[in-house]
């Protein structure tokens, strides 16, 4: 077990250094056993920070990102934490100026992280397998909007796990993946042109035989 941990530290540092070395735009961490971001890993990049773009965490054990980690990479267009266990964002992740893309995939979020509402620029969000799921009671605290099913019942937008009108405000935001997760019916609804971005959702289940 102490060889393996010591591979994989030396696999974190040695990619460092290329990254340093090399002036690249990104980062790749992905498959490292991180429990945590190496804290050394700052100071080592200082003179480069401004200049990472892409950040690659995937695949790790990570139950947390720093508000450090945010602040440090401000610069960042896109970042792969997918395959930790995740389960909220820090709120500094409204900083990110010019993130474009975030896969949040196969991690513990139960809500909809909050802060990528905030983030205008961004154009793709992935949370497929994860734990969202519909609101267990109305009056979220989201926008009530109502809408009316095939059947004359009517379902409100606080009934959702999403906050879909503040997404429907995200100028650059073009796609929402949220297949594998427990959404209620009404998320499927959620269409163009009733909001501007495509929600990817997995096929419906068919209704078990009487």
């Amino acid at each position: 077990m102490q060889k393996r941990m010591g591979e994989a530290v030396a696999r974190v540092a040695r990619k460092v250094n290329d990254t340093v070395e090399n002036k690249t735009d990104s980062l790749d961490l992905a498959n490292c056993k991180l429990m945590t971001f190496p804290v050394g890993i700052y100071k080592a990049m200082r003179s480069v920070t401004e200049g990472i773009h892409c950040i690659s965490l995937a695949n790790n054990e990570l139950k947390s990102l720093t508000s450090r980690f945010v602040t440090t990479f401000s610069q960042l267009r896109e970042l792969n934490l997918a395959g930790n266990y995740l389960h909220r964002l820090p709120e500094e992740l409204t900083s990110l100026l010019h993130l474009r893309a975030i896969n949040l995939s196969r991690n513990r979020f139960r809500h909809f992280p909050e802060p990528l509402a905030a983030v205008t620029t961004l154009e793709t969000i992935d949370l497929e397998e994860n734990e969202i799921a519909a609101a267990e009671e109305p009056g979220s605290g989201f926008p009530s909007v109502g809408l009316e099913e095939a059947d004359g019942s009517w379902w409100s937008l606080k009934d959702v796990e999403v906050p879909v009108e503040k997404l429907a405000s995200m100028a650059s935001l073009r796609s929402l993946n949220l297949r594998a997760n427990p959404v209620g019916p009404e998320m499927r609804l959620l269409v163009r042109p009733l909001v501007p971005f495509d929600v990817l959702l997995s096929p419906e289940e068919p209704s078990p035989k009487a």
